[in-house]
């Protein structure tokens, strides 16, 4: 059994339910799918992750690849997963596979699927000053076209997670990513985007900002 089909496994006792069979049949799952995703057989995707985790209570990046905290800390709130700006090409840079140190509440029309990025430095000026807290859904969803023109959150399939203003490549399914104050990135090949859904200035991002602990 691999870790993943051991945190379902875990998810799912702690959520109370006894037996594979009684939590599948609970949420209206294949026993036999849902029993072949615990034992390891089959691994289960990302989107699948997230239904299991709203099931159980769980955050689903931690159900997924052990990243952050197996529950949310506090009802209302998110968790703030990284920093961008510090470096001028819009990395993200991700504290991945430890306990948040910041959370933030759910913006507007948001859902407990919201994740928020803190800006370091002053090369997202005109999108974001130092200090200021961005949020995206975490929807691992290929890139829309109502995301061209505008800055977004995508993954590349070098594992690099960016900020950049999303527009077409030379061809289909490839994207130039744009930023203030790198390159242009022609040709990007992108797992997933995500809009970014509320911005918070430096001033509010000081008063919202709570302490995991």
């Amino acid at each position: 059994m691999d870790g993943r089909a051991q945190r379902l496994r875990q998810a799912r006792i702690d959520r109370g339910y006894d037996t594979a069979a009684s939590a599948a049949d609970a949420h209206g799952w294949s026993r036999n799918t849902y029993a072949s995703n615990e034992n390891g057989n089959a691994p289960f995707s990302y989107r699948r992750a997230k239904e299991y985790a709203a099931a159980f209570g769980v955050s689903p990046e931690w159900l997924y690849d052990a990243a952050g905290a197996a529950r949310p800390a506090v009802e209302g709130f998110v968790p703030v997963v990284g920093s961008v700006g510090a470096n001028p090409d819009g990395t993200v840079l991700f504290a991945l596979g430890h306990d948040p140190a910041d959370l933030v509440p759910i913006p507007p029309g948001g859902s407990d699927q919201a994740r928020a990025l803190k800006v370091v430095g002053h090369s997202m000026r005109g999108v974001a000053d130092d200090g200021a807290i961005i949020y995206f859904e975490d929807q691992r969803t290929a890139p829309s076209p109502d995301m061209l023109g505008h800055v977004v959150v995508v993954e590349l399939e070098t594992d690099e997670v960016l900020v950049k203003r999303l527009l077409r490549g030379s061809r289909p399914g490839l994207y130039d990513l744009e930023s203030a104050a790198a390159p242009m990135r022609h040709d990007a090949r992108l797992r997933w985007a995500a809009h970014i859904t509320a911005i918070i200035p430096p001033f509010q991002a000081r008063r919202i900002l709570r302490g995991a602990a």
